[in-house]
């Protein structure tokens, strides 16, 4: 087979294409999420390109901006792929370097994979943390504290704490939660929002995500208030820097699948408050 031409156009990839970005999902011998591409798509801005062959996408990946509109101060790549027939042909770099292009002088962050790494180091991203993802069947033990179901009256204050933990506006992704989502948590202190997470539905796994909170124990609180009612193994994406979460998050039965390294091109490093954010809602939007 050929080398794909250079000349193949991208094109804007639009919630209609969740299914055809799942296929590429399970060609590349990942799990198809459908869910969570309906989201990126519907949150994000997709480019994929069409399989010359005519079938599927030959490439795709998402950009989901955080900011004002049409004025980003930050953009996450996640679902950066191409079908196994293509691989090793430098449509992974040429994907990149659109989405480069396109985002001009707009900092980018971008959780990668081992093998993605080397790509994005050549392309001048530099790594700034990492990413523990740990999952498994949990098991609770009986220490958490208080914490309610999330309401509509929630919202406000929990785009406010979101605003100030994950150091951008990312209100497009936070209101699309309720109907994402299968149960949002908040925790309280004497009337204040100190924490909120909540927990969706993957191909797999119930994933939590996002989660935001004052300190360890309120983290601890709002897991186990979710995964508790799960009724499939558990997924959570872990900064590093948060040891006592993970070793807790160990102790209750859940153990490291893989690790992402977070990078960054443009910037210097993240912004917002890393000891309040204890994991994005996925790591495909950061």
């Amino acid at each position: 087979m050929s080398t794909p031409s250079p000349a193949l156009p991208f094109r804007r990839l639009t919630p209609r294409d969740a299914a055809v970005c799942a296929d590429l999902s399970q060609d590349r011998g990942w799990s198809r999420e459908d869910h969570k591409w309906g989201l990126l798509l519907a949150a994000g801005t997709g480019y994929g390109l069409d399989a010359p062959d005519g079938h599927g996408l030959l490439g795709a990946c998402v950009v989901t901006s955080y900011g004002p509109p049409r004025r980003p101060d930050l953009q996450a790549i996640g679902m950066v792929l191409v079908a196994e027939r293509y691989a090793r042909r430098g449509v992974g770099r040429r994907m990149m370097q659109h989405v480069l292009a396109e985002a001009g002088s707009t900092p980018l962050t971008l959780h990668a994979t081992r093998s993605g790494q080397p790509l994005y180091e050549e392309l001048g991203f530099t790594t700034v943390g990492q990413v523990e993802s740990v999952s498994g069947t949990f098991a609770p033990d009986g220490k958490a504290g208080p914490t309610r179901p999330a309401t509509a009256d929630d919202l406000g204050s929990i785009l406010r704490l979101d605003g100030e933990v994950f150091g951008s506006d990312r209100t497009h992704v936070l209101t699309r939660l309720p109907a994402f989502a299968d149960r949002i948590r908040v925790a309280e202190d004497r009337g204040r929002l100190i924490g909120y997470a909540a927990i969706w539905p993957n191909t797999e796994t119930e994933v939590i995500g996002p989660l935001v909170a004052r300190d360890t124990a309120t983290a601890q609180a709002l897991v186990t208030s979710l995964a508790r009612e799960a009724r499939r193994p558990v997924r959570v994406d872990v900064d590093t820097r948060h040891e006592a979460f993970l070793a807790w998050l160990h102790a209750r039965g859940l153990t490291t699948a893989f690790h992402n390294e977070v990078m960054v091109h443009g910037t210097a490093g993240l912004p917002g408050d890393w000891t309040r954010r204890f994991a994005p809602v996925t790591v495909a939007a950061a």
